[in-house]
């Protein structure tokens, strides 16, 4: 960049002494670093926060172009109409000077334009000045898009009057150099505004030039030379000390390139310098295409490749330029480089194609780490940041600032923190591991601003690392990728977009399923939660997409933690839940998802709202316990009329038996048995009407399967058409199972009426239960006419009934399969039960054994 800011001192020193001829020109070269230098300090590190982008320096450098396109347009209209007085006076003068139109019209030697073509590519992604106002000044990607089709036109109507400014010099007489001839028509101009308004133009293009170019190369110098070596300790105030540096090293490369042009003298012309600067940054040019589009490039590679051009390029043009040679031959060799705007093509392609040859064997023969192979996916052309979900050392917000405050200070780190926040609108509170892994990112970009990006990554590397034995290492945030894409998706084209599409109708498909979705990483983070599941659960996605699932609050935490924790178990179904003191029911599945090749491990989990169902089937189930109690009314009251028949009586013998008192003992004993029997009866009738209001609570518990059965029995006895009916119950009493008690008494009741309707008077039903190694099989089997076959494919729907209208509403065994299944058990009918006569059936319930009950049974009782 050196010979790049010398030309631009040189070009302005000249032309303040060819248009007042007064002073030498390396005195007002100097007087005009001096100035240039303050406006540098005063554009670009006025302010303690270096990472803003310089807005005005922008909106001036953008005024100069207006103004020197405005002003080259103007000089060129004065050429073209004062100088030749018009189009036909341009026309007379190339006729009577042909060799001018025809030296224009010369081509070039086919290498050297085409090298010329690649110096001016290299020169406006490689310069200094290009690269700071197009990545580090640049407010959007949309200006990038704009410059794209507006830098050309501009470059080109710039170019427009250049022709006409140099004919018009001819024309008039002017003896300077072409690069001055504009100066020379401002001389020879009658107006004096002319040459006012030359040097304007010339003293904004270089001063521009110069004030960026310094402005990059003090960024890069302090970013990654000094603090490279340096760094100040946390009692320094870090932003007062790196602007002041940067105000030094501002100040210390515009002396330094005075220097170089007093080194060089007046004796080259701009183009020599010109050409030489070029030449030297078209040795960047390599490592910025192996950076977009070759992984396998590497570090020292580059760096090999960097040193070999570098070093011929110096020899080639440098050395002569700075000892004003003809030629220099290169040592054991026959090649000899020409020095001057002649020699320019051939130490170019000399120096990038030892470049280009070293950069790519070295890269070859030397395999890169991991940082470089991590580095080169995210600068490559065609690939997206695929960070990695890993776990930070530091849980909080908090914890950031006081890590970093040991290499940064308190205050620094803090500064840091609170900016990274806000410009991740996150909370200080937040503390998902996705949010705290964005703020550790944000955190390292800002201090690449701030100090450069490898003593960035250096301090959040150290300071902020990563749990160490992370086993999700290879783990992929795919909730930041996602996100990446949203934004990124305008750009995509061809198969990408159509690929993103589907990816989003996917995406879409899931958010709006209506049972609740929600898919875990393999470290237990949550990454996806759909609209069901904030509707279930009353969170909003984006409080824990993100998070840790520990997070979550109750009861969901147990409810779905409890749940993922069993392995083995696919399917959970009617868990039971109080949220906000109300009882919910819910069913959930779960899946494990393996993707070895992307690292994508993980399970989903499905969320299914019953509480609706669940309620009700229970308001059915008490219905039909109600509609049972209606068909009992007769037997209920025959059964309570007879003791308190009984009792009526006993109470008037007591009348006559007051004198004898083992009279009356045994007559209060006969009345206390009485009322018992009444009590007896009207208990259960209360317990089997409100049994099944569910309070919320689990009420499954060992139980003994005898006793249900008796209860039943008692129940279904007090029917007058139970009363010609025995029911034999044949089960042990020490079988037990888990269960709700009320609700498989409500199942045998149902059973044993649907028995006790089907047989005849005098018939007997028999309870037995059968042991297997986890399970217990009850059946019940009467000896009636038996269920037609075409009929047993409904005989569990809704609604389904053999009976005559009126006599049975259809429910009963529906809800008997219901709540068989709840108890995670089966249910078969055999019908018909004895299938030599052809008539009877079995109905065969299958529940699972309580395991206590498991290891003391036999197989069949």
């Amino acid at each position: 960049a050196m010979p790049l800011l010398a030309l631009q001192i040189q070009a302005v020193a000249d032309s303040i002494y060819i248009l007042t001829n007064e002073a030498s020109p390396h005195t007002l070269a100097l007087a005009f670093c001096l100035v240039i230098t303050t406006f540098a300090i005063l554009f670009g590190a006025r302010h303690t926060s270096l990472r803003e982008k310089h807005e005005s320096l922008v909106v001036a450098i953008a005024f100069e172009s207006i103004i020197k396109l405005i002003l080259m347009l103007l000089i060129g209209g004065y050429a073209l109409f004062e100088v030749f007085d018009g189009f036909q006076g341009l026309e007379i003068w190339l006729q009577d000077h042909s060799d001018q139109l025809q030296a224009l019209q010369q081509p070039l030697e086919a290498g050297q334009w085409r090298t010329m073509l690649l110096l001016f590519f290299a020169a406006a992604v490689a310069m200094p000045h290009m690269f700071h106002i197009i990545f580090t000044e640049n407010q959007s990607t949309e200006v990038l898009y704009r410059a794209t089709w507006a830098l050309p036109l501009y470059l080109l109507l710039l170019s427009l009057p250049v022709p006409l400014i140099l004919w018009a010099g001819m024309a008039e007489g002017v003896s300077l150099q072409p690069e001055y001839m504009i100066l020379g028509i401002g001389q020879e101009a009658t107006h004096g505004l002319i040459g006012i308004l030359v040097f304007v133009a010339g003293l904004s293009a270089a001063s521009g030039t110069i004030i960026l170019v310094t402005l990059a190369l003090a960024a890069m110098t302090l970013n990654h030379l000094v603090l490279a070596v340096y760094q100040p300790g946390a009692k320094f105030d870090i932003y007062n000390w790196l602007l002041w540096f940067r105000r030094l090293l501002i100040g210390t490369i515009i002396i330094a390139a005075y220097l170089f042009y007093l080194t060089l003298g007046v004796k080259h012309d701009l183009a020599s310098l010109g050409l030489t600067s070029f030449v030297g940054i078209l040795q960047f040019l390599p490592g910025i295409l192996a950076v977009l589009y070759w992984p396998t490039a590497n570090r020292i590679g580059l760096i090999a490749g960097l040193c070999t051009g570098i070093g011929i390029w110096i020899f080639g043009q440098v050395i002569p330029l700075l000892y004003n040679l003809d030629q220099i031959a290169v040592p054991a060799t026959n090649l000899v480089f020409q020095s001057g705007s002649d020699g320019w093509y051939q130490v170019a392609l000399t120096s990038v194609t030892a470049n280009i040859v070293v950069f790519i064997f070295t890269s070859l023969f030397i395999q890169p780490s991991e940082d470089e192979k991590e580095g080169a996916s995210a600068c490559s052309v065609d690939a997206m940041s695929r960070p990695h979900r890993l776990q930070l050392q530091a849980r909080t917000c908090q914890d950031f600032v006081g890590f970093l405050a040991v290499p940064l200070g308190q205050n620094t780190a803090q500064r840091e923190v609170d900016s990274a926040l806000r410009s991740l609108k996150l909370s200080p509170d937040d503390g998902r591991p996705y949010a705290l892994r964005r703020l550790r990112d944000r955190i390292q970009a800002n201090l690449s601003g701030l100090m450069g990006p490898a003593i960035a990554q250096e301090i959040v590397d150290q300071y902020l690392p990563y749990q160490a034995g992370n086993s999700q290492s290879h783990s992929e945030d795919i909730h930041f990728v996602e996100t990446r894409l949203e934004n990124y998706r305008s750009q995509l084209t061809g198969l990408a977009k159509e690929l993103d599409s589907l990816r989003r109708y996917h995406r879409q498909t899931l958010e709006y399923l209506p049972i609740g979705v929600c898919s875990l990483g393999n470290d237990r983070e949550i990454l996806m939660w759909n609209h069901a599941m904030e509707e279930l659960t009353a969170i909003s996605s984006k409080e824990v997409i993100g998070s840790r699932f520990d997070a979550l609050p109750q009861p969901w935490q147990n409810l779905l933690g409890e749940f993922i924790q069993q392995q083995e178990q696919a399917h959970l179904f009617q868990k039971v839940i109080q949220d906000n003191g109300q009882p919910r029911w819910f069913s959930l599945h779960k899946a494990h998802i393996e993707e070895p090749l992307s690292h994508m491990d993980g399970s989903v989990i499905l969320l299914e709202d019953h509480t609706d169902t669940q309620q009700l089937e229970e308001e059915l189930v008490h219905s039909e316990r109600l509609a049972s109690i209606g068909r009992l009314a007769a037997g209920v009251a025959h059964e309570i009329g007879n003791p308190i028949t009984g009792i009526s009586s006993l109470v008037q013998n007591l009348k006559y038996e007051t004198d004898n008192p083992e009279v009356i003992e045994e007559t209060a004993e006969q009345i206390l048995e009485l009322t018992k029997r009444v009590s007896r009866i009207v208990h259960s009738l209360v317990s089997f009407a409100h049994a099944g209001r569910h309070t919320g609570q689990d009420q499954q518990e060992p139980m003994h399967i005898c006793a249900a059965i008796n209860e039943a029995v008692s129940l279904v006895s007090l029917s007058s058409k139970g009363k010609d009916i025995e029911f034999l119950n044949q089960c042990s009493s020490h079988i037990q199972v888990i269960g709700d008690i009320q609700k498989l008494i409500q199942v045998f009741v149902n059973l044993l009426s649907n028995a006790r309707d089907a047989s005849e008077a005098g018939d007997s039903v028999t309870i037995t239960a059968t042991l297997l190694e986890n399970t217990v099989t009850v059946s019940v089997t009467d000896r009636g006419c038996g269920i037609p076959e075409a009929q047993l494919e409904h005989i569990f729907e809704p609604f389904f009934t053999t009976k005559e209208p009126g006599e049975g509403t259809g429910l009963g065994l529906a809800l008997v399969y219901s709540i068989v299944e709840e108890h995670y058990g089966q249910i078969h009918i055999v019908s018909p039960a004895d299938r030599m006569q052809g008539r009877g059936t079995q109905v065969n319930i299958t529940l699972p054994l309580h395991h206590a009950e498991a290891k003391s049974e036999s197989a069949w009782t």
